[in-house]
């Protein structure tokens, strides 16, 4: 949904779409934070562990999204999701267990460099002129290499924070990164994004604020809870290749928003990633 989410709500400033994405994400972890802590089954962070929420709540959240939005806006929604495609091959270099040998890596890597090469080959029916100006194109590019550093980043430094601190609990971790993320958000919001008066009389403020719930509950909180899951019982590695699973729906969702489905190409593409996903799994097995 964070890939369609631009296209839905056209218009609006960038910044306007993550703090709004990221404040509904903080409201909902401080409510359950509040919660936790008067039912005796939540606790507050120290010190360290707030500033760790925070580092990553910038990368993987607030940083990651705005560079994302920005990334849509000057390059159209597909290259971004390409960029942001090779993050399990990133992930999978720079998280790889010490014990697994990269011959049994190799077919899924390859194979996921395979698709994602595939992809950015194929027609994009949904091009929007995002070309017709090669130096906006070439900066939304840039905003996508960004996004997609800070959340190999986060994603690497997250899956060592929860193995090494196991006694924390992940609903507690999930919504100290949340509470991180939505004051962040409230900041750039302040100085950089639309005024509450501005936005109160868009045409389409009711359509903005179901996309900020829907993105900020669903493809946020909950979407977190389950990567941090996975993140403590899983290697870094092998969570990057499952990840190839948001690309396949990004796409999926991109072609329904803009009516047209995927080219010949594209099916190919994607089945080769579920190829890759099938392989890293067998690897790590």
């Amino acid at each position: 949904m964070v890939f369609v989410a631009p296209a839905l709500v056209p218009g609006l400033l960038p910044v306007d779409l993550a703090a709004g994405r990221f404040l509904i994400f903080g409201g909902a972890s401080v409510l359950i934070v509040g919660v936790g802590c008067l039912q005796g089954r939540s606790r507050t962070p120290t010190w360290r562990q707030a500033g760790a929420a925070a580092l990553l709540s910038v990368l993987g959240f607030t940083g990651y999204y705005l560079l994302l939005v920005y990334a849509i806006r000057d390059a159209g929604v597909e290259v971004p999701t390409m960029i942001i495609g090779t993050v399990p091959v990133w992930v999978m270099l720079l998280g790889k267990p010490a014990g697994l040998e990269w011959r049994r890596l190799l077919p899924g890597l390859a194979l996921t460099l395979s698709g994602v090469v595939l992809m950015m080959n194929a027609d994009d029916p949904t091009a929007d002129g995002a070309h017709s100006n090669d130096r906006v194109f070439w900066r939304g590019v840039l905003y996508g290499l960004l996004a997609m550093g800070c959340w190999v980043v986060f994603a690497v430094l997250n899956s060592a924070w929860l193995k090494r601190h196991r006694e924390v609990r992940l609903l507690d971790w999930t919504s100290w990164v949340g509470v991180g993320a939505g004051g962040a958000a409230a900041v750039h919001w302040m100085f950089m994004g639309t005024s509450a008066q501005v936005l109160l009389s868009h045409p389409d403020i009711a359509r903005y604020a179901t996309v900020c719930v829907l993105t900020g509950v669903g493809s946020a909180w909950a979407a977190t809870m389950l990567w941090n899951f996975a993140s403590r019982r899983l290697s870094a590695s092998l969570c990057g290749q499952l990840i190839v699973s948001e690309t396949l729906f990004a796409l999926f969702y991109a072609f329904l928003v803009y009516r047209d489905w995927l080219q010949p190409l594209q099916w190919w593409a994607a089945c080769i990633f579920v190829l890759g996903m099938v392989a890293s799994i067998w690897a790590h097995g």
